[in-house]
């Protein structure tokens, strides 16, 4: 027994030196540093110098967190230990929250409560595309979505090249995501766009309550306005408006696109106007917010809150309305950007002009958002084909004869 231990323990001696020299050897110039750091760092065989781990710590972000306590619960918990995947993942929510990236972090955060719920904070050396499909089929069997499961195994898949740019992993040895490999899965989300008849309902609707009129209002400026989301009403400035036209640019793509991003143009048409007439603020400075939804001098965060609760506020009053017009379909604010640009395509409108109206950087993006309409178009092309046909009641063109 002790002979079989004395062997097992000798080949793993071997196999560890052949695979130190192998590394060295690919280390041109070599130096024990890197040498160390692609080696030895994670390295289950190797005791782990805190020098070594304390040299690889990136920069600090430095924000107040304090402030984002209550919205990031994770940062009350127990740090993690650095190189495994949740100490990453908090890296990075430190810096989106940094950049003002609120959401994006909240995602993150998401994600990374998730991973702890699965197994724990583990390092990056544990993670293989067995992990990987486990993590999935876990998700999948606590009952996330497709889409959900998706958004989660590309958080993860960020911090895999986090992990490899701050020098953690080596990309070569510890990269699991792409073809042949594993890939996150992806699913078709069902398209909400509603009928121009629908549309009409909601146009022709008299509110009873001020609140009625105040989320049907905001649901046909952004109708109307090229389907502009609500973070983007809520950040218009007089500024914004020139004549006849406002233009602006998406809060979205500030740190989504590095270059200079294409401002979006619309016509103020004169539904537009009368809600601009009606909800705006009265101190009409270049500088100043048209819509009373922000204040100058507030934190980010607080940014954020308030436009949730104009959200949240607009859809709760919609769903009154959905019910009492008897619409199917949810009228939320975002059906009204996807029904701004499935009404503009069956206008005859190019596909190419939806996205800049958009402002998508990908045409993917506004494909995706057409893909309902494309398929009902499929369905109104097949008709046609047998537009021959009679009805029931013998109207219509005669039966080809057979």
């Amino acid at each position: 027994m002790i002979k079989d231990s004395l062997i097992f323990r000798w080949t793993n001696l071997k196999v560890l030196e052949r695979n130190a020299k192998d590394k060295a050897r690919l280390l041109q110039p070599f130096t024990y540093e890197e040498f160390e750091k692609d080696f030895i760092l994670n390295n289950p065989f190797f005791h782990q110098r805190k020098s070594i781990k304390a040299n690889l710590v990136p920069v600090t972000y430095e924000f107040n967190i304090a402030e984002y306590e209550n919205r990031f619960p994770i940062f009350k918990l127990p740090a993690p230990e650095y190189g495994t995947i949740l100490a990453t993942f908090l890296y990075y929510i430190k810096k989106l929250l940094s950049e003002h990236r609120i959401r994006t972090a909240a995602n993150y955060q998401t994600t990374y409560t998730t991973i702890s719920r699965f197994r724990g904070s583990v390092r990056f050396t544990e993670i293989d595309v067995a992990f990987l499909k486990q993590l999935e089929a876990w998700m999948m069997d606590q009952e996330y979505s497709k889409t959900t499961v998706g958004i989660y195994t590309r958080c993860l898949h960020t911090m895999f090249n986090e992990a490899i740019f701050q020098g953690i992993i080596n990309r070569d040895k510890c990269y699991f995501f792409g073809r042949r490999k594993y890939q996150p899965p992806t699913s078709r989300n069902i398209k909400k766009a509603l009928t121009l008849e629908d549309v009409g309902k909601i146009y022709y609707y008299e509110p009873g309550y001020l609140e009625e009129r105040k989320a049907k209002d905001f649901w046909l400026f952004s109708y109307l306005a090229n389907g502009i989301n609500p973070t983007d009403i809520a950040h218009l400035k007089y500024k914004n408006i020139d004549g006849e036209y406002i233009t602006f640019e998406r809060a979205k793509t500030e740190n989504s696109t590095r270059s200079a991003p294409k401002p979006i143009t619309v016509y103020i048409t004169e539904d537009m106007q009368q809600i601009i007439d009606f909800w705006s603020t009265n101190d009409k400075r270049p500088g100043n917010y048209i819509f009373p939804i922000l204040q100058h001098d507030i934190t980010p965060l607080r940014q954020v809150e308030l436009i949730e609760l104009f959200v949240q506020a607009l859809n709760d009053w919609m769903r009154k309305i959905r019910k009492k017009l008897g619409i199917e379909k949810a009228i939320t604010t975002y059906v009204a950007r996807h029904t701004f640009s499935t009404i503009m395509k069956r206008s005859g409108v190019s596909t190419e002009f939806i996205q800049e109206s958009l402002g998508h950087t990908s045409i993917k993006t506004t494909e995706n958002y057409l893909d309902s309409f494309e398929k009902t178009v499929k369905k109104e092309y097949s008709q046609k084909m047998v537009a021959f046909k009679k009805d029931a009641a013998g109207n219509g063109q005669v039966h080809e004869q057979s």
